[in-house]
């Protein structure tokens, strides 16, 4: 039976997905095991991953004899594709289809189809976007299940370890036997992932950073005559690696495109606010005045907006996405800054927020000309200005080490266009007709990823002290403060004006 003539049932619609390879002493006795599975409605997929067995030939007999409890549908690669690889074929399947779940099994057996029922209830009970069989949630019953010890051993020193990393409880990542919900396979991109045996720990990791449920039930441990493909060493240390590489994602030191699981609609929400320490929020806050009118551009979602106006100032918001609240500022305007025009003009300005802006810009060097143009009616403004530094330690060290990775934030943020170091940026203001008063580094923000309040003085205090010694080296960020220069069409004007008054005094 196809699954394009397959009849929309009330039952949930479930894929049982049989990765086969060289499967041929025990593809007949798994399709045999798998149960009825009544309050659903199943279709069984094999897909033969290139063997050169009679995996395909055993399998597409069995279908030709409607010898399988549910509809059969077998497959063949016509070149092995590797384990990941097969899995994501089955996958697109599922997806392709409208399944509702699907179900992972091995075609070697190692995993009980008979525990389909128990796989299967917290997806559709709706506790779960993933589930896993787990056979380290009783440990010793793995170990009396035949796991070799050192199996055992590097099954839970590498489940620690990406526990650790990436901020999860599971027993085990390196279990076979899975369940997904096909709308939690939709939203994250599993085609990216690795063709080979690491393919289980990159979807775990990007289930996590969708925020997916995943829940763990125990199954027993079968180590049966089946042959073991997998390269111990090597997979050890793919599963370190990728596991490392989410966790420096989240520090935006490294960037890997199939671990973004962010919506594709583009915003600036995953911007946090950082007031509760030495950042260039709280430093902006300190540096402007009490009642002081406002000009935020690239305000985002209104992070400092609400500090300002605690000190009564009066807060004129402008970024390319509109605030989730209305009440956030006094005054907002929708602008792209790389268009010729300011949003509004300086004149009743007294400060002029440009933080973690000027990298984003095409032209800074032309935005900063039209600032200074527009603030000749105010020259008393005062325009503070942040972005990040290029020549902060760890990007020299991973410069050093052949890497140069843009990530979703941090100082080589995708959507940056210009990177400055203190002596760029500060030349790039001079240029454009400002005098820099105020120039300072920022520190990491460190609390943002350290929970312990100890370690995150101690981090930061050791950042500042680090910053006095050498800012461009240790400073995250770069700091300034500036006022606008008149320019000389505003210096004749005044000489014209001064000329007239003497002459005026003399009469």
């Amino acid at each position: 039976m196809s699954p394009r003539d397959s009849v929309l049932s009330p039952k949930p619609r479930v894929l049982v997905f049989v990765v086969a390879y060289h499967a041929e002493a025990t593809i007949a006795e798994v399709l045999g095991r798998i149960p009825a599975l009544e309050e659903y409605s199943v279709e069984v997929l094999v897909i033969d991953d290139g063997s050169l067995d009679r995996t395909f030939a055993i399998s597409e007999n069995l279908r030709c004899r409607q010898a399988c409890r549910h509809p059969l549908t077998v497959l063949a690669n016509p070149t092995n594709l590797g384990y990941g690889g097969n899995q994501k074929v089955g996958y697109h399947y599922a997806i392709g289809y409208g399944f509702d779940f699907v179900a992972l099994v091995h075609g070697d057996g190692q995993y009980a189809p008979e525990l389909l029922p128990e796989m299967l209830a917290p997806l559709s009970r709706g506790e779960a976007k993933v589930v896993h069989g787990s056979r380290m949630l009783h440990p010793r019953q793995a170990l009396r299940g035949g796991m070799p010890v050192y199996k055992f051993v590097g099954n839970k020193l590498l489940t620690w370890y990406q526990n650790f990393v990436l901020g999860s409880r599971l027993s085990e990542f390196h279990t076979g036997y899975k369940a997904y919900a096909v709308a939690a396979l939709k939203r994250i991109p599993f085609e990216r992932n690795s063709d080979v045996f690491h393919f289980d720990t990159e979807i775990i990791i990007q289930l996590l950073r969708a925020g997916c449920r995943i829940v763990e039930i125990p199954i027993p441990t079968f180590y049966g005559d089946e042959i073991c493909r997998v390269n111990g060493l090597k997979y050890a240390a793919d599963v370190a690696r990728a596991s490392t590489v989410a966790w420096a994602m989240r520090f935006g030191l490294l960037y890997r495109r199939n671990f973004d699981v962010a919506t594709l609609t583009p915003d600036n929400r995953h911007y946090e606010a950082k007031l509760d320490f030495l950042s260039t929020h709280s430093q902006a806050v300190a540096d402007v005045p009490p009642k002081s009118t406002v000009l935020d551009f690239g305000c985002g979602p209104g992070h400092i907006s609400a500090a300002l106006r605690a000190k009564g100032c009066r807060v004129i918001g402008v970024d390319q996405f509109p605030p989730p609240h209305a009440d956030a500022f006094d005054e907002f305007f929708v602008a792209d800054l790389n268009s010729r025009l300011l949003p509004c003009p300086l004149r009743d300005i007294q400060v002029v927020l440009l933080l973690d802006i000027i990298e984003h810009l095409n032209a800074p060097e032309d935005f900063c000309d039209r600032l200074r143009l527009a603030a000749q009616e105010n020259l008393e403004v005062k325009v503070v200005i942040s972005t990040g530094n290029i020549g902060f330690i760890v990007t020299r060290l991973m410069l050093l080490l052949g890497q140069f990775n843009y990530s979703k934030r941090g100082i080589l943020d995708l959507t940056h266009t210009r990177l400055f170091t203190f002596g760029s940026l500060r030349r790039l203001l001079q240029e454009a007709g400002f005098v820099v008063e105020k120039e300072c580094g920022i520190p990491a923000p460190l609390p943002l990823v350290i929970r312990s309040k100890f370690w995150c003085r101690f981090a930061m205090g050791l950042q500042r002290a680090l910053i006095a010694l050498s800012r461009g080296l240790f400073a995250y960020q770069i700091y300034m403060v500036a006022r606008p220069r008149a320019t000389l069409a505003t210096l004749l004007e005044k000489a014209h004006r001064h000329s007239r008054e003497r002459a005026e005094a003399l009469a």
